[in-house]
């Protein structure tokens, strides 16, 4: 598992790409710019690690566009130590960005051939989540309830209420609606009752699949 100056050198320039689309946040084009993402991906595409494009991965899935991770990570305001619940462990790159920001994160992953891979595989980088947990993100995690935030990183038809319900206030929930294409949804938490809603855009996102385990 190398990581070599020409990798920090076509990361930098992904940076560079991500900033002129849009991203300010420091911290996370920080972030970007350390994470060895072509080690998250099969050997094959090392060639195409840092485009900004999203790629398969196993059982279906895909990397998400560098682009994409950044816009949900930025929306989310993450704080050091703020407890964070991402939906969708995947190949584990949100995950590591997550904790390069200094997120207490938990993770939920449905398919069983990436939840073991991706398990064993982001303690070996260092990044060392609270829990990696096998199980339908719809219904999240309720025992590490309530969130600072929760970012769903696969296409949902509508909002699971229980992830509403393990928000804390003030908390943000990021997360793409809509079948065929989404649109990147931010959900503020106001009060108990009182939810805020902003909508940016839309986005192309596998499908966030219910109650499959």
């Amino acid at each position: 598992m190398k990581d070599t100056l020409k990798h920090q050198g076509l990361r930098n320039k992904l940076v560079e790409i991500l900033k002129g689309k849009g991203i300010k946040n420091r911290e996370v084009l920080n972030a970007i710019g350390k994470i060895p993402r072509h080690l998250f991906m099969d050997s094959g595409f090392l060639d195409h690690a840092y485009q900004d494009k999203a790629f398969p991965i196993a059982a279906d899935q895909t990397i998400s566009q560098p682009y994409t991770v950044a816009f949900q990570t930025e929306l989310l305001q993450i704080n050091k130590g703020d407890t964070v619940l991402e939906i969708g462990t995947g190949s584990g790159y949100q995950t590591a960005v997550l904790l390069e920001l200094g997120a207490k994160v938990y993770s939920i992953e449905r398919q069983q051939e990436l939840f073991k891979r991706t398990s064993k595989f982001l303690p070996k980088l260092g990044y060392n989540a609270k829990k990696l947990i096998f199980g339908d993100g719809y219904i999240g995690y309720a025992e590490a309830a309530p969130y600072h935030g929760i970012i769903v990183t696969a296409g949902a038809p509508k909002i699971p209420s229980d992830l509403l319900a393990q928000l804390a206030i003030g908390g943000r929930l990021v997360i793409p609606v809509g079948d065929t294409t989404q649109v990147m949804t931010l959900i503020i938490r106001k009060s108990e009752q009182e939810f805020e809603k902003h909508e940016f855009g839309e986005f192309r996102f596998v499908p966030l699949l219910e109650n499959k385990n």
